[in-house]
């Protein structure tokens, strides 16, 4: 059950991220899980550093930190991308 969780906060988070940040990104919804799935690690390692919380616990302030985490997964990707 644990995976379908990752899958589907994954989802929302990195089309939130691709909603928030503009410009056009032609990636499909497996790029879009991944992107998502991608910033919750990174949102929640930037929690386990400012918090005494697990990496993989799920609370409100770590979906905020998905969302945050896949935005910035998002500009590293452009930035790839650009000078690929």
């Amino acid at each position: 059950m644990g995976l379908i969780w990752l899958l589907i906060v994954g989802l929302v988070a990195g089309l939130l991220a691709r909603a928030i940040v503009p410009g056009n990104d032609s990636m499909g919804i497996l790029a879009t899980i991944l992107l998502g799935v991608v910033g919750s690690f990174v949102g929640g390692f930037i929690g386990a550093l400012f918090s005494s919380s697990n990496v993989l616990d799920f609370n409100t302030s770590g979906f905020i930190l998905s969302i945050v985490g896949a935005i910035v997964a998002l500009l590293v990707y452009r930035q790839v991308r650009a000078r690929a």
